[in-house]
């Protein structure tokens, strides 16, 4: 079953490779200024002294249907902004290509999914998403409180579209954001993005 679901994916899954080059952890994350589905502007430098998570996003991938069909993404949106934490969906998806939503198309799958995110983004043009080197949906990225990028990878350890596989995923991004708020630094820092290309 695992090895059909795989090959029919075929060309959906992307691992790193990409011609973008990505942000580097340990040092500043990329600034940017993008506007939500609601029309209130965003920029990271806003959330100074917040631990951010940068989710990107594009519903018809079959990855991020994993997470969100399995309430695992909403789960960790949930237990994140509950602890303060800031967490922006972001669609980079350009007009025309898989992916791509306005304000009422996003709003309206946030609510169907009941996705919780502080805000959902609208990267049209793909600047903030090439600007990251964000291959995948979803690319997972976690910024700590002085703006420094910490984590940069998957949102778990098994890159698959099954969502019987989560319970036994080691969870990247739960694990970054408890070892921020421990004080500790995140012990695994980079892992390979897993997920559809991001359609630029």
């Amino acid at each position: 079953m695992k090895t059909l679901l795989a090959a029919s994916l075929g060309t959906a899954l992307a691992f790193a490779g990409s011609l973008h080059a990505a942000a580097t952890v340990g040092q500043p994350a990329p600034a940017f200024t993008l506007t939500d589905t609601k029309g209130t502007t965003h920029s990271l430098a806003d959330f100074a002294g917040k631990t951010v998570v940068l989710e990107w996003f594009n519903h018809e991938c079959p990855f991020v249907k994993k997470h969100y069909g399995a309430g695992n993404m909403q789960r960790q949106q949930a237990a994140a902004t509950g602890k303060g934490v800031v967490w922006l969906t972001i669609n980079s998806s350009a007009a025309g290509k898989q992916g791509h939503v306005n304000a009422e198309q996003a709003n309206a799958i946030l609510g169907e999914w009941k996705a919780s995110p502080t805000a959902f983004l609208l990267d049209h043009d793909g600047t903030v998403g090439q600007a990251y080197g964000a291959k995948t949906t979803p690319h997972m990225y976690v910024i700590d409180g002085e703006g420094v990028l910490r984590y940069n990878g998957a949102i778990d350890s098994n890159p698959s579209a099954d969502p019987a596989d989560i319970p036994g995923s080691t969870q990247y991004v739960d694990a970054a954001l408890g070892d921020l708020a421990a004080n500790r630094a995140v012990a695994r820092g980079t892992t390979q993005p897993y997920g559809c290309s991001v359609k630029y």
